[in-house]
């Protein structure tokens, strides 16, 4: 007779294999479908306004690769001695589960420039509050042929507000 209670898998889902160590990085982009649209963040808890973004900037092209602060990159922000709230590998788990996301990966310094060096994306895409001089490589995307794009928010939503929230419950 069948066992009734199904046993755990214990091979990872499907999207965990969107999750690239840095140094991998270059070689999977070779194999993505272009243009590949590029943005990174926190992504510490995902919210709708995340998410769309998310959306739309896969919408700008064929591939979206996500690139996430680690946690000491998080830390060295300023946005509080609590943050990130969910850890690395968390995060990248639950971005690599977006249906827009293609590839997820990391970088622990200050900011993405060496990730954005190691996938030249066609289009690179920071949310509404991002002028476009202030987003780190503009001029490098800018100057092999992309383009740069700060994508207006359509939900106003943020952690920082989130967290705020949970605080006074």
């Amino acid at each position: 007779m069948p066992d009734p209670m199904p046993q755990p898998s214990t091979h990872l889902p499907a999207f965990e294999h969107k999750i690239v160590a840095p140094g991998e990085l270059a070689e999977r982009i070779d194999s993505v479908p272009r243009p590949l649209v590029f943005t990174n963040g926190c992504f510490d808890l995902l919210h709708r306004g995340h998410v769309s973004l998310l959306a739309e900037a896969r919408a700008l092209g064929a591939t979206l690769v996500v690139a996430l602060n680690s946690d000491a990159s998080v830390q060295r922000l300023g946005k509080g001695d609590d943050r990130p709230v969910n850890s690395l590998s968390d995060r990248l788990a639950v971005i690599a589960a977006l249906e827009s996301v293609t590839l997820v990966t990391w970088f622990e310094e200050d900011t993405p420039l060496q990730r954005i060096l190691d996938c030249r994306p066609d289009i690179l895409v920071k949310g509404g509050d991002w002028p476009l001089e202030r987003i780190v490589g503009n001029e490098e995307v800018s100057g092999w042929g992309g383009c740069v794009r700060s994508l207006p928010f359509i939900h106003q939503t943020s952690t920082t507000g989130l967290l705020a929230k949970i605080r006074r419950l």
